[in-house]
C-alpha cells in the first residue's frame, strides 16, 4: 500500500473550483457508519461547507477531476494534469523578490515545472499572506517573471522563451529527487530547446508517495 504526505494544497484553487461542481458542492457529506450486529449500514448526513477541513475539501474537488473534469496526463494533458513522477523542488526568489515554491522533473518525453506560493506548503504557517505580492504565483506572468534568471529583464518574449525558461528552472534543480503526485492546473505547454515537450502547470496539490 502507498501512503501519500501533502506537502502542497492550494486553498484557493480549492474554493474556486467547489462552487463550479455541483448544486451540493459548498456541503459537505459525512458519512455516520453504524455497525449493528449482523448488519452494517451507512447514513449520510449534510453538514455546513464551513465545517469542512482542508482536507475533505480537497479530496472533493479531486474526485470531481477524476469523475468529470478535463485531467490528463503529464504527456497527454488536458485543462488539468495528474502526474506521479520523481521531482525536484525548493523554494525559489523571484525578480520580484518574493518567494515561491518550485517543483520539477522529466520523463521520457516532457519537461515539467510547477510553481506556487510558498504559503500553500501544507503544514507551513501562512507566514506571507500579508506580505502583498504582486500577482498570484498562479498566474502565468508572475511565475515566469520568478523563474526568468536574472540579466534576462523582467520577463519572456513570447512562447519559444517562455518555454526554454521553464526548461531551464525544471533541469536546473539540484538536490535529491522524491516520488511526488500532483494535480496541476495546466499554464504552459509547447516544444522545448532539447526535442522534449515543455508543461508548466500551477499545482492543486503535491504529495510525496511512498
Amino acid at each position: 500500500m502507498a501512503f501519500r504526505y501533502l506537502v502542497y494544497v492550494s486553498d484557493r484553487k480549492i474554493d474556486m473550483l467547489l462552487p463550479q461542481l455541483d448544486a451540493g458542492a459548498t456541503r459537505q457529506r459525512k458519512w455516520e457508519i453504524g455497525f449493528d450486529l449482523k448488519l452494517l449500514k451507512a447514513k449520510a448526513t449534510d453538514e455546513p461547507r464551513a465545517g469542512a477541513d482542508r482536507v475533505t475539501r480537497l479530496e472533493r474537488v479531486v474526485r470531481w477531476l477524476h469523475d468529470h473534469g478535463d485531467l490528463g496526463t503529464v504527456d497527454n494533458p488536458g485543462q488539468f494534469v495528474w502526474g506521479l513522477m520523481p521531482l525536484r523542488w525548493g523554494p525559489m526568489i523571484g525578480q520580484d523578490g518574493h518567494s515561491m515554491i518550485y517543483l520539477g522533473g522529466r520523463d521520457e518525453k516532457t519537461v515539467v515545472g510547477l510553481g506556487g506560493s510558498r504559503e500553500h506548503v501544507f503544514g507551513l504557517p501562512g507566514q506571507e499572506a500579508g506580505q502583498g505580492s504582486p500577482l498570484s504565483r498562479s498566474m502565468l506572468p508572475s511565475l515566469l517573471q520568478a523563474i526568468t534568471p536574472p540579466g534576462h529583464g523582467t520577463g519572456v518574449d513570447g512562447d519559444e522563451d517562455a518555454l526554454a525558461a521553464v526548461h531551464a528552472a525544471s533541469t536546473g534543480l539540484r538536490g535529491p529527487a522524491q516520488n511526488m503526485e500532483f494535480i496541476a492546473k495546466r499554464l504552459l505547454q509547447g516544444p522545448g530547446p532539447d526535442g522534449t515537450v515543455v508543461l508548466l502547470g500551477s499545482p492543486l496539490y503535491v504529495a510525496l508517495v511512498d
